[in-house]
């Protein structure tokens, strides 16, 4: 009998390698039913309570057992949430989140000196946010907006009443088709939470399905663009997905070095409140 998983939705882009493995067998293929816990419909649009979202609050209440989020978000929720985890790997998704505006007086980061640039709060929206400006700016003079997920960060953006946001795909593309542009961007990874109910077999043919699907998607990426635009509604077409702000690679363990590193990071701006490094969050050390 197949045993059981249920991943909790993230943004397709994220999630492509799952949607691939459950719509072409590849889990099913290493004795594992594999099925989303809820539709991407059932996603809050600008909910600011990071475990009233779709995929915490569903990992927390055990109706999921995996999820994939920013790397530092991955840390935030394990460290504040009540359900038992661990950060498996480094997501298989490797994604840009740019900048961008229809502001032709904003051009590069030091631009959004005392600028709200919006963001989801505790996403990889506003950690990148961060990171992307602190190099321009003084800490004091970044300032990011809490306005909700990506797809109400584009419609505010097309609207005017946001003048900057942080994009990834598919709206990097839709923005830059419709005449904004970026004024900078950054690449990613992010993680993969998973229960610790998981054992480590159920684990590994998990991974390895995401592994062949990834291999999948580069054999014929063309094949999978219809999936990434699908959040457009019909705004961008596959052929308009652009090739440079989104690509897949084989998961990679999530070396402790760089959990120092990170959580560090995050102490600095207030974003992590233990006392000490969580060691304990890595369920495999590379």
């Amino acid at each position: 009998m197949a045993e059981q998983l249920k991943i909790a939705p993230n943004g397709r882009a994220f999630d492509l390698p799952v949607l691939i493995g459950i719509e072409e067998g590849l889990f099913e293929a290493r004795g594992l039913a594999v099925e989303l816990s809820a539709s991407y419909e059932e996603r809050p649009l600008a909910e600011r309570d990071v475990f009233a979202r779709l995929k915490e609050s569903q990992f927390e209440a055990g109706t999921a057992d995996v999820y994939n989020v920013c790397e530092w978000a991955s840390i935030d929720r394990l460290e504040r949430g009540s359900r038992p985890g661990q950060v498996a790997i480094l997501r298989a998704a490797v994604a840009a989140q740019a900048l961008l505006t229809f502001d032709e007086s904003l051009n590069e980061p030091h631009d959004l000196g005392d600028i709200a640039v919006g963001v989801n709060e505790f996403t990889g929206s506003h950690y990148t946010s961060l990171q992307l400006l602190e190099g321009a700016l003084p800490r004091e003079r970044v300032r990011v907006e809490h306005i909700g997920g990506p797809d109400h960060r584009m419609e505010l953006l097309r609207s005017g009443e946001a003048r900057v946001v942080a994009l990834m795909e598919p709206f990097i593309s839709y923005a830059l088709k419709l005449g904004a542009h970026a004024i900078a961007a950054t690449f990613y990874r992010g993680a993969e939470v998973v229960g610790a109910n998981l054992s480590p077999e159920t684990r590994a043919a998990y991974l390895e399905s995401i592994n062949e699907a990834v291999d999948r998607i580069n054999a014929a990426p063309a094949d999978y663009a219809h999936l990434v635009v699908e959040p457009t509604h019909g705004g961008l077409r596959p052929e308009e997905l652009s090739a440079h702000f989104l690509h897949y690679i084989h998961v990679t363990p999530y070396p402790r070095e760089r959990l120092a590193e990170t959580y560090n990071w995050m102490r600095s701006w207030g974003l992590a409140g233990g006392v000490g490094l969580p060691e304990h969050l890595v369920a495999v050390d590379g």
